[in-house]
């Protein structure tokens, strides 16, 4: 019998690898079998590494998705099968004083790109006659409101729906579209907050689970979505917050 957690043979496009949760997602892919393109402005060289200590197979991709339409061009003359949308980016500052360039900045490249990626990724996969598992980085704040975070907010609710939208499209043509939702996972981008000893006081006391998330616990599930174990699943947004929405 076939083992329905493998992932051999399958190829992944994982944006955002370089750190944090893509990194911890590519690494994860690369474990089940998959071979990993890691796409991103930045160089995922430590993931290469850390992929190829495992016996695995990857690959650099350089891609800027802060222009929204470059996803457009990365999946032509290639077969991929796996798409993990996790590049992202967040700008903070007060509604009242919310500038334009900060809110197009990260709508652009968490909800504008993210959809012309996964279109084109689609594209390919029906163009084939294939099947093909995609899963968006979504958020808490796919849910809540946040602070100071406006932008950040309306474009992970937009990936929420969006995931449900592009899963009622695709099931039926042998398309997966789920998504994660991180809580509060050790990565940089919530440095300041652990390092903050109220803030991360408050953040540990409401998270049932009692620790920071590390991005591993997101692998695990972004994972398992990309596998023929979850071929039924489909729209999706499974939150992996230790218990934070429960609470």
């Amino acid at each position: 019998m076939n083992n329905p957690f493998s992932l051999s043979g399958r190829r992944a496009l994982v944006t955002g690898a370089n750190t944090g949760i893509g990194q911890a997602i590519a690494i994860g892919l690369a474990q089940a079998g998959a071979y990993v393109i890691c796409a991103g402005r930045r160089p995922s060289d430590d993931t290469l590494r850390e992929i190829e200590k495992l016996g695995g197979g990857a690959e650099n991709l350089s891609v800027d998705f802060g222009d929204p339409m470059i996803g457009q061009t990365l999946f032509a003359g290639q077969e991929v099968d796996i798409l993990i949308n996790n590049a992202g980016v967040i700008r903070r500052n007060d509604s009242v004083d919310f500038t334009e360039d900060d809110w197009d900045a990260v709508m652009d490249v968490n909800l504008k790109s993210l959809f012309f990626t996964t279109q084109a990724f689609a594209n390919e996969i029906l163009a084939r006659d294939g099947k093909g598992a995609v899963v968006n980085v979504a958020s808490l704040l796919s849910f809540q409101g946040g602070i100071r975070v406006p932008s950040y907010t309306a474009s992970k609710h937009g990936v929420a729906g969006l995931t449900k939208l592009l899963a009622n499209e695709w099931a039926a043509k042998g398309i997966n579209v789920n998504a994660v939702a991180p809580g509060y996972i050790e990565t940089n981008n919530t440095q300041a907050l652990r390092d903050d000893p109220a803030r991360n006081q408050s953040i540990l006391e409401r998270i049932p689970a009692g620790r920071w998330g590390s991005p591993s616990d997101i692998a695990g599930a972004a994972v398992y979505l990309c596998t023929p174990a979850a071929s039924y699943v489909h729209g999706a947004v499974l939150n992996v917050d230790g218990g934070w929405l429960a609470r």
